[in-house]
């Protein structure tokens, strides 16, 4: 007679005085002990050969899940393989899951970084976000419901991170699944326009009056090291990029003639131009660029605070971040999520007010379009040099203490 619920019931933790063995269908049948412990088990011939294989204790183990895994079993038998060998190559299997951490850290060194400037950058947006929650994890476990709780929460606060987070992480698994380190790709058919909401126009933000001297304020108040500080200053005083600024050695500012030169090589329209990109330098800002000289022995402008290294890519990822945290813990105020390049672009919005376009596109770096760009090749050094002047003057006016107290009153 079949094993059924009611007789296992019956025998769970009733002490006997004999081991009890009851048989169902499809090879299985359990097995109580004297102390009233019930186990599954699959018995099988291999190889001219009887054997048996535990399949786990019930009540942890119900009969219907007992019967599915006889005949899983069963099926693996079919193909002329020992279900013994085959449940451990399974549990060491599972044992040596990748996680999603380990996952993401493998396709990041073997494939973003050869293939991608910014990937640096895109390994720390994971560390911030993803890996906290969702690192541990097994890659392959992890469920899409888990996933879009995720991005679902990030797209609220910045859909350009939610993006970044979205496609890198397709591209992770579909890396992994070509070299069968994961068998899914949860995320494949999630858009980010239809089932996010993710607006490609969020890339327009750009910092007002009020924001940039919180900003300011913030990342000089908070904990901050002193180098990120001024990183964040020149970022939004130049316009520049940030890699242009990372990238930079001692020996690019000329102090003398007062200019800046970015090389070919160190900014992202230089390998089609061959040409370096040249900002003025005012007087105003000469102490700010003396005093980063002297926080290092280094030949570079920054450097990582852990072993005087060139400033790697992801340190100014968390930098807005920080300045962000500092603003909801101490000032009380909750600023609109920024990244680095936000501040290039308010910086050129600015530039706006007080010149020409084709004097702040240069100040950017961009090159001309067509005909302006092949014939013009003058440098509008002082043209670019009044509109930092300028833009020095309107920053110090808006981000005294006492335009910052006020914010704080309000």
């Amino acid at each position: 007679m079949a094993l059924t619920e009611t007789w296992l019931k019956a025998k769970n933790g009733k002490v006997s005085d004999k081991t009890i063995t009851k048989a169902d269908s499809s090879g299985l049948s359990a097995r109580v002990s004297p102390k009233g412990k019930i186990n599954f088990q699959y018995r099988y011939r291999h190889n001219s050969k009887q054997c048996r294989l535990d399949l786990g204790t019930y009540p942890l183990i119900s009969l219907k899940q007992a019967r599915t895994e006889a005949e899983r079993m069963r099926a693996v038998l079919e193909t002329g393989r020992d279900p013994r060998i085959h449940r451990k190559i399974e549990k060491q299997k599972l044992a040596n899951e990748l996680t999603f951490a380990e996952l993401y850290t493998e396709f990041h060194e073997k494939y973003c970084v050869p293939n991608k400037k910014n990937a640096d950058q895109i390994l720390r947006t994971f560390e911030l976000y993803v890996f906290p929650k969702l690192g541990r994890l097994p890659a392959d476990e992890i469920s899409i419901h888990e996933w879009l709780d995720l991005l679902e929460s990030q797209a609220k606060r910045s859909n350009a991170i939610c993006d970044r987070i979205l496609v890198n992480t397709k591209q992770c698994f579909g890396w992994g699944i070509k070299r069968q380190l994961v068998k899914n790709n949860h995320l494949l058919l999630i858009s980010g326009k239809n089932d996010l909401n993710i607006k490609k126009n969020a890339t327009t933000r750009v910092l007002d009056d009020r924001e940039i001297c919180l900003i300011w304020n913030a990342s000089e108040q908070s904990r901050m090291s002193q180098k990120n500080v001024y990183f964040v200053w020149l970022c939004l005083f130049f316009g520049c990029r940030t890699g242009e600024l990372r990238l930079s050695k001692k020996s690019d500012f000329d102090l003398e003639d007062n200019v800046w030169t970015i090389p070919p090589e160190n900014h992202k329209t230089g390998d089609k131009t061959g040409k370096p990109i040249i900002r003025p330098i005012i007087e105003s800002i000469k102490p700010i660029l003396l005093d980063v000289m002297a926080l290092n022995n280094t030949e570079y402008m920054f450097t990582n605070e852990s072993d005087s290294s060139l400033m790697s890519r992801n340190s100014s990822v968390s930098l807005p971040y920080n300045i962000l945290q500092f603003s909801r813990r101490n000032y009380g105020i909750e600023i609109e999520h920024f990244s680095m390049h936000d501040l290039r672009r308010t910086a050129r919005t600015n530039f706006s007010q007080v010149t020409q376009p084709h004097v702040a596109e240069i100040m950017l770096g961009h090159t001309l379009p067509k005909i302006q760009g092949t014939y013009d090749h003058y440098s509008y050094l002082d043209e670019q040099k009044e509109v930092y002047e300028w833009w020095w003057t309107k920053l110090v006016d808006i981000t005294s203490k006492e335009v910052l107290n006020s914010h704080l009153s309000d």
